[in-house]
């Protein structure tokens, strides 16, 4: 291993070098090694963004999105350089390539787009530009007065090196030989570079040597003598375009039955299928829907005791009847949950799957594989537990099994099975509990088989964490919007997400609850909160998910003390009234078909916070190409509020005295707006949101 002394630069091309010296105390030359570089590239390339971890991890992307790179490129000396940002597809054969520009303190950017689905890899590389130098300093000399008769010469040998990359001979064509069937750009070069030996033509070899013909054909045929390119090949993961777009609903498929007391089935969620798909979701996701073990099953509200009847609860999966890939016989068979998905599929929908790596007791693997569990001292198996929180009905997978490497493999093979059955989309419940390791592998296995296969990581946990899960391969990722209530809490937080290195890797999906938590901010059932806090879910965020009938019907009585619901639907099949609706339904159907008629709301870093008069109110940009939406928001739930909103119209082109037109998404209602500072007024009780879109 090199010393750090003579480590190669990382920007730096490798190449073996070594040079004569006299010791000062030795009468005979030795020689000394150096370093593995190349001596003749000068270019260092440095802090490139997007780069995640050195490289180690991709950033993310769907097909259309733009790529932009940036990068330090910087050279010794005085010289001009030439960078390009090089990126290809896993499919191409070579680099395509982009001039990167100088933005100012040796910080260069260019961009690309990914075009489809799959891995592009992208560098760059720069080198000292000779041709773009050498016209610089004959601009210099000329403004000076100085006769540059010598660097013509020089010039002329430029323009041998042009003639050659363009395909040509350097050496006069014959009078009647190929000079007629050469290229316009060949001819123009032969021309320059006799022009640039003649000294007869010195003023017309000058304009001819400052011009802008000259700087073309350095451009297109540039030198590019001992280039640095930056290591490693960066990478971008380009996942299906729903990674980018989507919105979920959840509902336990036991609980969708019409008639109360009934157990739901697959052609019981079938039925539901249109009423779903009508206000805007395209994600049905399903807890859990394999058997139920009995040992240790669960009673209403987490109850020890489990009645006679009580369903348990789906978490607790495995018995006898299978595991991870059977079906619980009550919901269907395997043919009936494909039908569901096939069906689904008609109205646009994915159902996604719940991945819960745990067992019941009655699991097969408790009797097949014992060794996948950790045993207490007195040979038994130890329960689940997230203190204070016990789960007796559960055993926990051990990955730190001596076995692990069956395991991983067993887990593998089921995420295919679903694969086979239609399934492209997983839930994954509490991926923060098992290794890192294990899920870039798993994920990476089952793309290779399922390349549209898509992961939810339902982690709410440290944030380094969850921002680790997300480089290892999720495409989607729960957050804290579930506890950010306050306009400065949701700006700080989504200001995180959008602005620095997490909007490369880390796609948000946001939940105003789930089926675990009933947050404190809800539980007084205050329809303008449950309002609010849905708006904002589905117009901060492209990705997002409700809780199905629980949060449409704004169900809010928590258990004692704790961010969870009384009665909740883990423990017991409940009854829905399908046929209901109310404001907060009517919101989210109108909302959902916004969403998808305005190409702004199907993005989540084109955010822009506004300054607002007032503390309560929020108003963010969004854009994308023409379609400019200003959302504004009063986060209190309780009052009404007023204020002057700052419109960032030096973004959008308007001129500061000029009018423009505002359209209200929601209402319907036109307005007429002038300058930067327009004033808004909002009231919970009648709508506590506005969706203008500006139209000129």
């Amino acid at each position: 291993m090199n010393s750090p002394k003579t480590a190669p630069a990382r920007s730096r091309s490798k190449a073996s070098a070594v040079a004569p010296t006299v010791s000062a105390d030795a009468t005979l030359p030795v020689t000394v090694a150096l370093p593995l570089i190349d001596g003749q590239s000068r270019v260092v390339i440095e802090r490139v963004s997007p780069e995640l971890d050195g490289g180690r991890f991709p950033i993310k992307a769907v097909p259309g999105d733009v790529i932009a790179v940036e990068a330090d490129v910087f050279a010794d000396g005085h010289d001009y350089l030439s960078v390009r940002l090089l990126y290809k597809h896993t499919d191409d054969e070579s680099y395509r390539e982009t001039a990167m520009a100088l933005l100012g303190n040796d910080r260069w950017g260019a961009s690309f787009v990914v075009e489809k689905q799959g891995r592009y890899t992208y560098t760059i590389e720069g080198w000292v530009d000779h041709l773009a130098s050498w016209q610089h300093e004959i601009h210099l000399k000329v403004a000076d007065g100085q006769r540059i008769t010598s660097e013509l010469l020089a010039g002329a040998q430029y323009v041998d090196g042009l003639i050659r990359r363009a395909g040509g001979d350097t050496k006069p064509a014959r009078k009647g030989g190929k000079a007629a069937d050469e290229s316009a750009d060949l001819k123009a070069l032969r021309e320059m570079a006799a022009l640039f030996r003649d000294e007869s033509r010195y003023d017309e070899a000058v304009s001819v040597a400052e011009s802008d013909q000259f700087t073309f054909f350095a451009k297109r045929y540039p030198e590019r003598q001992h280039p640095t390119r930056y290591s490693p090949e960066l990478g971008v993961e380009v996942d299906r375009a729903r990674a980018g777009f989507s919105t979920w609903y959840c509902l336990f498929p036991r609980s969708a039955a019409r008639e109360e007391g009934k157990h739901g089935t697959f052609r019981d969620v079938e039925a539901l299928l249109p009423r779903i798909a009508g206000m805007g979701f395209d994600v049905l996701y399903l807890p859990p829907i394999h058997p139920i073990g009995m040992a240790h099953r669960k009673g209403k509200n987490n109850s020890v005791i489990c009645q006679p009847g009580e369903p348990g609860v789906p978490y607790g999966i495995g018995s006898e009847l299978g595991g991870h890939d059977a079906i619980h016989p009550e919901l269907g068979t395997v043919e009936d949950f494909k039908h569901l998905i096939a069906i689904a599929a008609n109205y646009d929908m994915e159902v996604a799957m719940d991945l819960a790596i745990q067992c019941s007791p009655d699991h097969p693997w408790a009797k097949e594989h014992p060794e996948w569990f950790k045993k207490r001292p007195d040979g038994s198996i130890q329960y689940a537990e997230n203190p204070p929180k016990k789960y007796q009905d559960i055993y926990p997978v051990y990955f730190e099994t001596e076995d692990w490497q069956n395991l991983w493999l067993e887990l593998k093979r089921i995420l295919l099975v679903w694969g086979s059955w239609g399934v492209r989309i997983v839930r994954v419940d509490n991926p923060h509990t098992k290794p890192f390791a294990f899920w870039e592998w798993l994920i990476a296995e089952v793309k290779k088989e399922y390349p549209d296969m898509l992961f939810l990581s339902e982690a709410f946990t440290k944030p380094k964490v969850m921002q680790e899960l997300a480089k290892r391969g999720f495409a989607h990722s729960y957050t804290y919007y579930t506890w950010r209530n306050t306009k400065a809490e949701m700006q700080e937080y989504l200001t995180e997400l959008t602005q620095g290195e997490m909007r490369h890797y880390f796609r948000p999906n946001f939940w105003p609850t789930t089926h675990d938590i009933n947050p404190y901010s809800l539980q007084g059932g205050h329809e303008p909160q449950f309002l609010i806090r849905y708006f904002m879910a589905a117009t901060l965020s492209s990705n997002y998910g409700i809780y199905g009938p629980s949060f449409e019907l704004m169900e809010h009585v928590p258990f004692p003390n704790k961010e969870e619901f009384l009665n909740s639907e883990k423990y017991e099949i409940r009854y829905w009234d399908w046929n209901k609706t109310n404001k907060l339904t009517y919101l989210i159907g109108l909302t959902n078909r916004i969403r998808r008629e305005n190409a702004a709301l199907q993005q989540t870093n084109n955010l822009t916070f506004c300054t607002v008069s007032d503390d309560a109110i929020m108003a963010y940009l969004k854009t994308a190409a023409s379609n400019r939406l200003l959302i504004v928001v009063n986060t209190d739930a309780y009052q009404r509020r007023a204020g002057m909103v700052q419109v960032p119209i030096w973004q959008l082109g308007i001129g500061g005295d000029e009018s423009y037109q505002v359209h209200d998404l929601l209402t319907g209602a036109y307005y007429t707006w002038k300058g930067e500072w327009n004033y808004v007024e909002l009231d919970p009780y009648v709508l506590p949101m506005h969706i203008f879109r500006i139209e000129r």
